[in-house]
């Protein structure tokens, strides 16, 4: 998504929204994950995670601004701000993705009503997705940013389904 005069992506934010579960019925509850990468090992264990249990990088550029368990309310139920232009250089590679938990039985993408999931710089959409592409899925990754060979954050649609619970996702989302 850059061009040769691009400066790259800076502030970029990540919302997901989603249906509650009907009356009686166990809560939807879906996390916003991103894994950070370094250039020693892009593809490997990330650096760090920032999630709902930790929802803040330690150096202040990623921050899982709202967290709902229950997806009741009104717009985005999760928000994640990447401050990618503040990122260490040593970072190359944030990926971020979407888990189900799964307490109380077995949910997919395909279980739980109106999904979706947009990523914005600004005004500008990068990524919108309703899921219904990894429909029998219980977690998917949604975007990955690489930083190229001059510095500058790109964007790379990575919508992947997965079935691993959110501990298992969140080891292996990085694989891909």
């Amino acid at each position: 998504m850059s061009g040769s005069l691009s400066k790259g992506l800076g502030k970029v934010q990540v919302s997901l929204k989603w249906d509650p579960s009907p009356m009686g019925m166990p809560d939807n509850d879906l996390d916003i994950i991103a894994g950070t990468y370094n250039a020693e090992a892009p593809h490997g264990k990330a650096a760090y995670l920032v999630h709902f249990d930790s929802r803040l990088s330690p150096d202040g550029t990623i921050n899982l601004n709202r967290d709902s368990r229950t997806g009741a309310g009104f717009g985005a139920d999760e928000v994640m701000t990447l401050e990618l232009d503040r990122l260490s250089p040593s970072y190359t590679r944030v990926v971020v993705g979407v888990a189900i938990q799964q307490n109380g039985g077995r949910k997919t993408f395909g279980d739980v009503p109106n999904t979706g999931v947009r990523v914005v710089e600004g005004y500008t959409e990068l990524v919108v997705d309703d899921f219904a592409g990894v429909a029998g899925a219980t977690a998917a990754t949604v975007v990955e940013f690489v930083r190229d060979s001059r510095g500058v954050w790109e964007c790379h649609r990575a919508v992947r389904g997965f079935d691993a619970d959110p501990e298992e996702f969140a080891a292996v989302m990085g694989g891909a």
